[in-house]
């Protein structure tokens, strides 16, 4: 007699990014082994990558996960997380007052996306008819990066066109070392208004407020993306 058929809950959220309307279903424990897994390999990269696996199957394979930003990815895991697990997490957090370690818990339905306040001019002149428009970062522009200092990689990353009175040049379409040998040329002003750009992009962020158990101490803790999240 065969063993009877798990029914598996949907969820509809909203990607931040598009407000597209996507449906959702909790991880099972296959997925949450493979998970704790690459967890404990403590590589990013390979983390990275069975977070983009997990979301993916629990999305029915609907959304081009590549495609998405990492605050997307941050956000749809971050409800996952919160089906699947349960909607709370303890931190074992130090009080900056007495250095004494307080158990606080957080809601994960309080965490959101925060967007910056002051919008930044994606297109940059860099000189007469000469310019380029930036967009936010990639799931798959973070495959490419050797490391979290790779600057070229993530100002390549930013830099969706480039364009002359004449053309418009996609770099998605453009050959790599082209866009590096674009990216030292340009001058220290034009990088610091890309790097502002990526800076100001949106964030998935909480700050945690607590009040010392021993000292009384009213803190405040901020957590910005997956890794202060759970990783």
């Amino acid at each position: 007699m065969p063993l009877p058929v798990l029914e598996t809950s949907k969820h509809t959220i909203e990607i931040p990014s598009t407000k597209k309307k996507i449906e959702i279903r909790p991880f099972l424990v296959k997925e949450e082994k493979l998970l704790i897994q690459a967890q404990q390999s403590e590589d990013q990269k390979q983390i990275l990558k069975m977070i983009k696996e997990i979301i993916n199957v629990c999305a029915f394979n609907k959304i081009k996960v590549n495609d998405l930003t990492m605050f997307d990815l941050e956000y749809i895991f971050l409800q996952l997380r919160a089906i699947s697990v349960g909607e709370t997490v303890d931190f074992n957090i130090k009080c900056e007052e007495c250095g004494k370690e307080n158990v606080v818990t957080l809601d994960l339905t309080e965490a959101k996306i925060h967007w910056p306040e002051t919008e930044v001019d994606p297109r940059i002149i860099i000189e007469e008819e000469i310019g380029l428009t930036l967009r936010s970062i990639r799931v798959k522009d973070i495959d490419s990066m050797e490391d979290d200092n790779d600057v070229t990689s993530a100002i390549i990353a930013s830099i969706e066109s480039i364009f002359d009175k004449d053309n418009v040049y996609l770099t998605d379409e453009t050959d790599r070392s082209e866009l590096e040998t674009f990216v030292d040329s340009l001058g220290h002003k034009h990088l610091e208004s890309i790097q502002k750009f990526i800076a100001n992009q949106p964030k998935l962020e909480h700050n945690l407020k607590y009040t010392c158990k021993f000292c009384g101490h009213e803190n405040e803790y901020k957590l910005s993306g997956l890794s202060d999240f759970f990783i």
